[in-house]
């Protein structure tokens, strides 16, 4: 790509702004980045991204204020649009994380991100049990008789819709705000296991058992339980990752 500078007005290639083209570049730009394909130093333009995607200035330079966002991408006047060390990115922004999914790096980041969960779901479930509502106890019994019923189906992308519904609000119940704003980053895990075709048709009964194990212990305020019932549900991922 060029690495001509930024200052120059729209051209002809400008047509205003398209949401699916930014969805699309945006897309493509950050898979490249998160698998290494554009390295760290790697420098761009809007120029460069007009003529290769065939998009708009307007397109181009607001997929870059995304990319800037997220650490992915600094800019400086005279330089360019420069990719950032891995160690600056925003690794938790869920965006970023199906990136890294969707790229040949995806195995060492399943194994990265099923530690994260490892180290924090169990005590964010014992956290549910002491903190969650009425109603939010309810509802992770009921969600997980959802995925019993959809899971024995081989309903798979019902079953990743409850299931990532269900570890939404064993989050969002425990208390803490810290664990709660890792949701998005777990949906995108979930949803990813289930397109890259790394789940089985039918979930592990072990898994079916785990999860309302679970949420019974939640719902009857047992925080020893549901911890231990959370690191049974992330040991059988971990051991159907090969992640050991």
């Amino acid at each position: 790509m060029s690495t001509a500078t930024e200052d120059g007005a729209d051209n002809a290639y400008d047509g205003g702004f398209s949401p699916a083209m930014h969805e699309r570049v945006l897309d493509a730009l950050g898979v490249a980045i998160a698998s290494g394909a554009l390295a760290p130093g790697s420098r761009l333009t809007l120029d460069s991204l007009q003529q290769e995607y065939g998009v708009s200035r307007t397109v181009a330079r607001d997929t870059m204020k995304v990319l800037e966002s997220m650490n992915l991408v600094y800019s400086r006047r005279r330089v360019g649009i420069v990719v950032q060390s891995p160690d600056l990115w925003n690794v938790y922004d869920p965006k970023l994380v199906r990136w890294r999914l969707a790229s040949e790096r995806r195995a060492e980041q399943y194994a990265s991100l099923t530690e994260l969960r490892i180290a924090v779901e169990p005590i964010a479930a014992a956290g549910a049990a002491r903190r969650a509502s009425a109603a939010e106890r309810s509802q992770l019994v009921a969600l997980a008789a959802d995925l019993r019923r959809l899971g024995e189906a081989g309903d798979l992308e019902g079953f990743l819709a409850v299931d990532i519904a269900y570890h939404r609000l064993l989050l969002k119940s425990c208390g803490n705000e810290m664990f709660s704003s890792l949701e998005g980053m777990v949906a995108e895990v979930l949803t990813s296991r289930t397109h890259q075709g790394l789940m089985p048709f039918k979930p592990r009964p072990e898994a079916l058992d785990a999860h309302e194990e679970a949420a019974a212990a939640v719902a009857a305020g047992d925080a020893t339980a549901a911890e231990s019932a959370v690191h049974h549900i992330l040991d059988e991922v971990r051991e159907a990752m090969g992640l050991h």
